[in-house]
């Protein structure tokens, strides 16, 4: 009978922390870069279509112009989604995306047309650094110096930036740029370094299904918590090259067909840079959902292709960018002090840690079924040797035995 009121006990906890956990994470889905321009839609949410990009980049709005104007917040509120809303619920070729992501409990938005891309700047409520993934899908203006620089901050400093591009030639909206170019002059053209991520996209226009995947089994994109990605659906996109000599960790997981995989040909790539993540995607046609814009040639790439893959990848994507977070760490009993709970965005693990010194010291975790996971003898436990675990997704009730008595704690991993 106790065990299963500590089991109920814990699943509270565990609906409590994932609510306050996943409100603390907010996407923003860029609109300042022509991304509807053309027959293009990559928006959340518009209630009006009133964008004209043309011509230059010079953009001007109007009752006879037809491109979506996404609005910063989606309506209706997002707050009314539930885990069978559809992706009609908003109106935007990446409404499917933002809605997967509203149900998991992230807190959507949208940089409007006239927004600004900064970093550290107070005076814009949508400065990055109030945001923990930042998605611009097939940009079509080129960022300029400040942009750059912004976008570079916000990656250093633990932000993850989802890069989507599309094939060569696919300016959208007359200014001779396309994504390719504008990702190259952003990775090549900075004030931080040449080719940062190790990511160089390919000038290329390729179309066809790919199965050529390598990952290993604990990959989080390929494998990660939406399933197993088995293959991708390119509609005219481009590869990537790698260069892990400009960035150790860059990694390539799906490849042009009949490439070895490799530093050439990458269709899907991820790495790491300072404290963040960034996630980039050869084509845009995996993210449209084929709704939006009636003015657009819209097409269901993103549960209609590659036998519904693209959600996954998609997903795991943005859940890998999102990284490891915890709820502020309620101490449930014990008379001694606290428990530091935290994640090192650097190693996707939780890490534990103690400013006491603790001796005969025995670290249990419980997930949220009351089962033990981890059980660790420390011995002397110091703020000098924080105990590190990586663990899957969900809520953790921690309990740390020792010489001052039993604490415990609860966090949640996501």
């Amino acid at each position: 009978m106790k065990r299963n009121i500590f089991r109920l006990a814990l699943c509270a906890i565990a609906l409590v922390c994932n609510t306050a956990v996943h409100s603390q994470i907010k996407i923003l889905f860029d609109a300042t870069k022509a991304e509807s321009a053309g027959n293009a839609d990559w928006v959340v949410d518009a209630d009006v279509r009133n964008i004209d990009w043309y011509p230059d980049a010079q953009i001007g709005t109007g009752t006879f112009y037809t491109s979506s104007n996404a609005q910063r917040v989606p309506t209706p509120a997002q707050s009314g989604i539930t885990a069978s809303s559809l992706e009609s619920y908003w109106s935007g070729g990446l409404s499917a995306w933002a809605v997967d992501c509203a149900k998991r409990g992230y807190t959507v938005e949208s940089l409007p047309y006239n927004g600004q891309i900064t970093y550290s700047n107070t005076a814009n409520p949508q400065d990055l650094v109030n945001y923990k993934v930042f998605v611009i899908d097939e940009p079509n203006i080129p960022f300029t110096a400040a942009e750059k620089t912004a976008i570079m901050q916000f990656v250093q400093n633990g932000g993850g930036l989802f890069m989507v591009s599309d094939h060569n030639n696919s300016d959208r909206n007359g200014d001779s740029w396309d994504s390719p170019n504008i990702w190259n002059d952003l990775l090549s053209n900075n004030s931080v370094q040449n080719y940062p991520f190790g990511i160089y996209f390919d000038l290329d226009d390729i179309s066809g299904t790919s199965t050529n995947i390598s990952a290993a089994a604990t990959d989080s994109i390929i494998n990660g918590p939406m399933g197993t990605v088995s293959r991708v659906q390119w509609a005219n996109g481009t590869t990537m090259t790698l260069a892990p000599s400009l960035n150790s960790t860059v990694k390539g997981v799906v490849f042009k067909t009949g490439t070895t995989p490799g530093n050439a040909g990458a269709m899907v790539a991820y790495a790491r840079y300072g404290a963040g993540k960034v996630a980039a995607l050869g084509d845009s046609s995996p993210t449209d959902d084929g709704t939006g814009n009636p003015a657009c040639s819209l097409y269901p790439g993103y549960l209609g292709d590659a036998l519904g893959n693209h959600r996954l990848l998609i997903m795991n994507m943005t859940i890998w960018l999102a990284g490891i977070s915890h709820v502020g760490v309620d101490e449930v009993s014990g008379n001694s002090g606290r428990i530091n709970v935290f994640p090192n965005p650097a190693t996707d693990v939780i890490n534990i840690s103690t400013g006491k010194v603790l001796t005969n010291t025995s670290i249990n975790i419980y997930n949220f079924a009351g089962q033990l996971v981890v059980r660790q003898t420390v011995g002397e436990f110091t703020a000098a040797n924080d105990q590190s675990f990586s663990l899957p997704a969900g809520a953790y009730i921690v309990t740390v035995q020792s010489n001052e008595g039993l604490q415990t704690s609860r966090f949640t991993v996501y």
